[in-house]
């Protein structure tokens, strides 16, 4: 290699070293700071204080602190249920009780207060049915209403997200609440008896394992 070759190259050299250094220097000195300037980093790095007692007084469920001793003392709920009546004189309860008239079980044979107190919830007091959370169709003004045996076997089986009620009302309260559908709600005119739901009524309700 000639001089003028080398001369070139140490040159080409020097200049790729000089530019690193002055991008370093420039960097550096981006990242450089005073000890009294406030930066978002400096921010964050600061130590926030924590009151824990104050986080479990507001209901934070996502830091719930204890100490040692209320970790040892008997199990207490967190949340303070002093307002809350005993069962005994919870209205909420007899209002319950009252609705299945003290038995806790469907016991009236009334086709209309069997509806209100089981199927409104769903189909609406009318029967106009709802949609939201889910779909419930109507059960008034609704062609299918007309077969009797159609509404007792759903009754009987359930269908899709609607339960069965196979054990919670015998034949002759099937008998009555379809009446009130089919007559009350639609206006077809026909009779339903006990004897209709016993024709389609099995021994074992959906999902029983008859082996258990």
């Amino acid at each position: 290699m000639d001089n003028i070759s080398m001369k070139k190259t140490t040159f080409k050299m020097l200049t790729v070293m000089s530019l690193s250094m002055i991008s370093s220097a420039a960097l550096l000195g981006c990242s450089q700071k005073s000890e009294d300037v406030e930066t978002i980093a400096s921010k964050q790095d600061a130590v926030l204080p924590v009151n824990n007692q104050a986080s479990r007084n507001t209901g934070a469920w996502g830091g719930v602190y204890m100490t040692r001793d209320e970790l040892r003392a008997p199990n207490i709920n967190i949340v303070d249920d002093s307002s809350l009546p005993n069962m005994e004189n919870d209205p909420s309860l007899t209002k319950w009780e009252a609705k299945f008239e003290g038995q806790n079980a469907f016991v009236t044979t009334n086709g209309k207060k069997l509806y209100h107190d089981s199927c409104a919830g769903c189909h609406m007091h009318e029967g106009e049915g709802a949609q939201g959370a889910g779909y419930y169709p109507p059960l008034a003004n609704n062609s299918k209403m007309q077969s009797k045996y159609y509404i007792i076997d759903i009754l009987i089986n359930g269908f899709r997200g609607m339960p069965s009620f196979h054990m919670m009302m015998d034949d002759e309260q099937m008998a009555a609440v379809t009446q009130y559908v089919v007559n009350d709600l639609n206006g077809f005119k026909q009779t339903v008896t006990a004897e209709d739901v016993a024709q389609l009524r099995h021994a074992n309700p959906p999902g029983y394992d008859p082996s258990e």
